[in-house]
């Protein structure tokens, strides 16, 4: 069943770290259903970043038969209007799921949001948390670019690329999404709540390239029987990436994801390049690996 639809922004911001008290319908977690499923909180969720890639990741995982996932973004610890609403109406929002089958939402926004590690640990300290990363640049390319076609549908002025990125001849730290791609500020704020063994970080660059590798290690770290393989996956030669393959359905994703970038002016992508060196380096010892950024 799907969720119904979600409200397209959040009210005002501020109020507490805990949800109001939950009714005894949601005190177990579970919400049941006549023919044996059950709505569950989630546990697992995918909590970035945005522009990472996290609707493939989610379309991907939904690809075994042991996980169902929340058709929307949710919202639910990031948006004061949601989060006021208690987990009973977190839990209204989960699909319906058979008991031995794990329930995952997906919200990009949480990763940079500061106050979402300890309202996700209020409720589940032992979730398992996915977290897809590319590299910082091409993120910050992504995010300009969906903005630019949103500005543009909606018939609204937008500005150059180089204006955003650039002021007085230098990296403008002013500019949002420069900041969702300091991945080390927001990774410090998580693992003051969970520790690294309870999140594990997809490389969204191979997963574009080569899906498989990837999700056999996403299976791994949920401890799924190993049934994604090769045969779920095929090369859309127009779209120039990869698509699903599920019981014989064919499905892409949307044609909003993989938009080409602007053109930036070299000299500019240089800066970027200098900007993210140090951040990255913090970011690579933090979890106790590397990633092939430039």
């Amino acid at each position: 069943m799907q969720s119904p639809p979600l409200p397209s922004r959040p009210l005002a911001d501020g109020g507490s770290s805990s949800p109001p008290t939950s009714s005894p319908a949601a005190d177990n977690g579970t919400a049941s259903h006549p023919n044996g499923t059950l709505q569950q909180l989630p546990q697992i969720i995918i909590i970035g970043v945005r522009k990472g890639g996290t609707r493939a990741l989610i379309e991907m995982l939904s690809l075994h038969s042991a996980v169902v996932a929340a058709q929307n973004e949710v919202h639910f610890f990031d948006w004061e209007s949601h989060f006021q609403k208690g987990l009973p109406w977190y839990l209204s929002q989960m699909p319906y799921a058979f008991p031995e089958q794990l329930t995952v939402e997906k919200t990009p926004a949480y990763f940079t949001s500061a106050k979402v590690p300890k309202r996700i640990y209020q409720m589940n300290p032992n979730i398992k948390l996915l977290l897809i990363l590319r590299d910082p640049t091409e993120r910050v390319l992504s995010d300009y670019t969906q903005v630019f076609y949103n500005r543009l549908q909606k018939h609204k002025r937008y500005q150059p690329i180089e204006s955003v990125l650039v002021k007085d001849g230098e990296i403008n730290l002013g500019y949002k999404a420069l900041n969702r791609s300091l991945y080390y500020v927001h990774m410090q704020n998580w693992l003051q709540y969970f520790p690294l063994e309870s999140i594990h970080v997809v490389d969204g660059d191979r997963l574009i390239k080569d899906p498989l590798p990837e999700m056999k290690k996403v299976e791994r770290f949920l401890k799924l029987e190993p049934q994604i393989n090769a045969s779920n996956f095929y090369f859309n030669k127009t779209k120039g990436f990869y698509c699903l393959r599920d019981h014989g359905r064919e499905r892409c994703l949307h044609d909003s994801k993989g938009r080409a970038h602007p053109h930036v002016a070299p000299a500019i992508l240089q800066k970027l390049y200098q900007f993210f060196h140090q951040p990255n380096k913090k970011f690579f010892e933090l979890v106790g690996r590397t990633f092939n950024w430039k």
